[in-house]
């Protein structure tokens, strides 16, 4: 298993990923988001290899002020095996070199994976999200 730096030919494997584990949603572009993470100076996407396939990733980003996590994704057949923990500490490195003093993240009402994050340490935080579409 390796954790590395997503590249553009990563893309379809990586959302598919998203994908398969219901990551996605009708109004966000999958494609697009990959695009700006790989372009940006403050903000990646990992992913975690095994045989030569995607299995995992997680997007990681400075917006400044905070690190953000998004996409963290592990193929269900690789899952409860401690991928998630691996790519979540890679992505915290990853914004610890940025400067980032701390890290978040938004969890959709209903992920099933949402009891991993008080596992691995992670505090509730008591804030309600507000959201404004953008016209392109």
């Amino acid at each position: 298993m390796t954790i590395r730096t997503a590249t553009p030919a990563d893309a379809e494997a990586a959302i598919a990923l998203w994908h398969a584990c219901a990551l996605t949603r009708p109004w966000n572009d999958p494609a697009a988001d990959f695009t700006r993470a790989l372009a940006g100076p403050s903000s990646t996407v990992l992913v975690l290899e095994h045989a030569g396939m995607v299995i995992g990733s997680v997007m990681a980003g400075d917006d400044g002020h905070r690190g953000w996590l998004y996409y963290l994704a592990v193929d269900p057949a690789h899952q409860r095996q401690g991928h998630a923990r691996a790519l979540v500490d890679a992505a915290c490195r990853f914004l610890r070199a940025q400067g980032c003093p701390k890290v978040e993240l938004m969890v959709r009402q209903g992920n099933a994976a949402a009891g991993l994050y008080p596992r691995l340490g992670w505090q509730r935080q008591e804030v309600e999200v507000w959201a404004l579409t953008l016209d392109p």
